[in-house]
């Protein structure tokens, strides 16, 4: 079944009784798109009702057509631009059940075998509002994708330290302490890889915010989440490997996730705190500009005027 994004349907008038929605985001991921749905239905079983519903931003690798063409048959919305991550996934929730779970995968994910059922079991729990798994890398180590939420701590520490440091300490952004990945529990976000997000949260907290275009709408949405009420469980039962490069990335990639990163603390603090989270930022690519193009472009993004996103991706556009 193929749609555009314009003839969707409101999310109220749909009612197909699926119990989980799964919804891949495609940008010219052809290479990763079919070890994905080939991995689903042993991933989803034990989940009696499913839907799955690809949403492609104008790839042109053929990404829709192989979605179109897979034997599991998932509904393909062709959008016709490069809405940005958060639009689509907002297309793929008003084509889907509006009582469904939304389960959203990165295409270059693999499931492994009865993946989903966890985390089904958690949102049944109604203070439960978002559940993800834990990612492996393909060489079998832990992908280390729970988050602290962003503070001048985490910002100075990882422009200090650097990242993998900074993890292990306790002190970055990101959870690098591997006994934290042994347990459920429950986190302040995690990247939105692999994510279910429960019936109830989806009308609560409503849709994910597109001015991000790409990166750090995760976070947004997920503190959205919190301030519901709801919280934001880790379950280590449900297992994905994250293959990585599923859309690509490069400096151009990096500078808006920099850009968003100070956008999205901003959104949350004043003027001076800002300032100050900013300037660690800008240290912390400043002194590893040596390092090559992805950094000097980040520290370029995160010196610049703030503006917004959808404005900064025109701009990089050659």
């Amino acid at each position: 079944m193929t749609a555009r994004a314009d003839n969707v349907l409101p999310l109220h008038t749909r009612e197909t009784g699926a119990s989980v929605a799964v919804v891949i985001v495609t940008f010219n991921s052809a290479g990763a798109l079919p070890p994905l749905l080939d991995s689903l239905v042993d991933g989803l079983q034990g989940v009696d009702r499913f839907e799955i519903i690809v949403v492609d931003n104008d790839s042109k690798d053929g990404s829709a057509e192989i979605a179109e063409t897979h034997p599991l048959r998932p509904t393909v919305i062709r959008t016709g631009r490069n809405a940005g991550y958060a639009a689509a996934i907002n297309i793929a929730a008003r084509r889907a059940d509006i009582g469904a779970h939304l389960l959203i995968l990165n295409p270059d994910l693999r499931l492994f075998p009865a993946a989903v059922g966890p985390l089904v079991e958690q949102v049944a729990t109604s203070t439960v509002g978002v559940v993800v798994p834990i990612n492996y890398k393909e060489d079998g180590s832990i992908d280390p994708t729970l988050r602290r939420e962003p503070s001048i701590i985490t910002a100075w520490a990882d422009a200090i330290l650097g990242g993998n440091l900074a993890a292990r300490l306790g002190l970055g952004e990101i959870v690098g302490e591997l006994r934290h990945y042994d347990r459920r529990q429950s986190v302040q976000w995690a990247t939105g890889s692999a994510l279910l997000v429960a019936a109830r949260a989806r009308k609560v907290v409503g849709t994910w915010d597109e001015t991000f275009f790409l990166y750090s709408e995760e976070v947004d949405y997920q503190r959205r989440i919190r301030e519901a009420g709801f919280d934001i469980v880790y379950e280590p039962r449900s297992k994905v490997m994250h293959a990585g490069g599923g859309s690509g990335g490069g400096p151009r990639l990096f500078a808006l996730l920099t850009a968003n990163r100070i956008r999205y603390y901003a959104r949350h603090h004043g003027a001076l705190r800002t300032s100050v989270f900013k300037f660690g930022v800008i240290l912390g690519h400043a002194v590893r500009s040596w390092r090559g193009a992805t950094h000097r472009a980040a520290l370029m993004s995160a010196v610049s005027p703030l503006r917004s996103a959808a404005a900064f991706v025109e701009s990089t556009r050659g």
